[in-house]
């Protein structure tokens, strides 16, 4: 299988040296020529995932249409800022029978789209197809055991993404719920900011396990409201990225909660993690989609106060203990 990974960050580094593991001709397409030089050149991503090596058989290029040539699976792994630019120039350059997916997690940040939206809008008739779950990036790149969810409404579309990525420390579930995968792995990154406010407070492990808990709760009434099916919420790419984003420190997420937790302010804890941290713009639609569906999420509405509000830590905590009981 010919397999082109594109975006140089940390995850799309970490996916492609997984696919070169498993694949002989796989290709990681750099943004920027002179970034693919560097890589090239040293064999590492020394930025993202220092010392650790590329795979022999993997490439790297930043010309586009070279990206694409040939290729059999294009796996778009942009932050959600750059995915719609993305997928357009992917659309001028692509040939009948290539097979478009994404790891991206997140939405639109300018219109609220969900991913498989914008691909709809920038190639039609592509199926929709991602690769999704708890995941960081080091661990994927050291070739540590990790368990994904590859989802597609198109039963070969999802086999390519399988066949992909399936195998030696990485095992990858099937699902057709392309909605529910997208909004576990989206929205799990506002309630890791929450988990991270919480802990940076000192509130403690009992307040963490809730914001989990409830979180989990708020993502099932999303759900429910735009059509994803209730289990998808429950595997690997709602309730698994979950816990894993709320209490591992890997997760940048939760790091800027962290900072937030103890004092800092949005802006300074942002540059103090210095690599996109795609929960604190999905904090906005993640408001927009709520009332949207007429459901509460109370907890993602205090992490934007938080975030955009200037609302005080202790303040929020106080407006979520304060809401009348309900049944569980």
């Amino acid at each position: 299988m010919r397999i082109a990974v594109l975006g140089a960050g940390s995850w799309g580094t970490a996916l492609a040296m997984h696919a070169a593991r498993l694949h002989e001709d796989v290709l990681l397409w750099a943004r920027a020529p002179a970034q693919a030089t560097l890589l090239e050149s040293r064999r590492e991503n020394a930025r993202y995932l220092p010392g650790v090596h590329f795979p022999e058989n993997l490439r790297i290029l930043s010309e586009r249409e070279a990206a694409l040539r040939d290729r059999d699976l294009i796996l778009v792994a942009v932050p959600t800022g750059g995915f719609r630019e993305t997928l357009r120039w992917v659309a001028e350059h692509i040939a009948a029978g290539q097979h478009v997916a994404w790891a991206t997690k997140g939405l639109e940040k300018s219109s609220g789209a969900w991913l498989h939206e914008v691909l709809a809008e920038e190639i039609p008739g592509q199926s929709p197809a991602l690769l999704s779950g708890p995941s960081f990036a080091g661990e994927v790149a050291r070739d540590q055991p990790t368990a994904l969810t590859a989802a597609a409404t198109d039963p070969d579309a999802l086999e390519w993404v399988v066949r992909a990525f399936h195998g030696r420390a990485m095992r990858v579930y099937r699902n057709s719920d392309v909605l529910g995968v997208e909004l576990g792995g989206a929205f799990k990154n506002v309630l890791a900011i929450a988990a991270g406010i919480s802990d940076g407070a000192g509130f403690g492990a009992n307040a963490r396990a809730a914001l989990i808990t409830r979180g989990l709760a708020e993502l099932q009434r999303l759900g429910a409201a735009v059509g994803a099916r209730p289990h998808t919420l429950t595997g690997l790419s709602g309730l698994g990225d979950l816990v894993l984003t709320c209490t591992d420190d890997q997760s940048r997420n939760r790091r800027l909660g962290l900072y937030l937790g103890q004092g800092f302010d949005l802006e300074t804890a942002l540059g103090r993690i210095g690599q996109a941290v795609e929960g604190a713009d999905t904090a906005r639609v993640a408001v927009a989609k709520a009332a949207e569906a007429g459901v509460e999420m109370p907890i993602c509405a205090e992490v934007y106060a938080v975030l955009y509000e200037d609302r005080p830590v202790r303040e929020a905590v106080r407006r979520l203990l304060e809401r009348d009981p309900v049944t569980e």
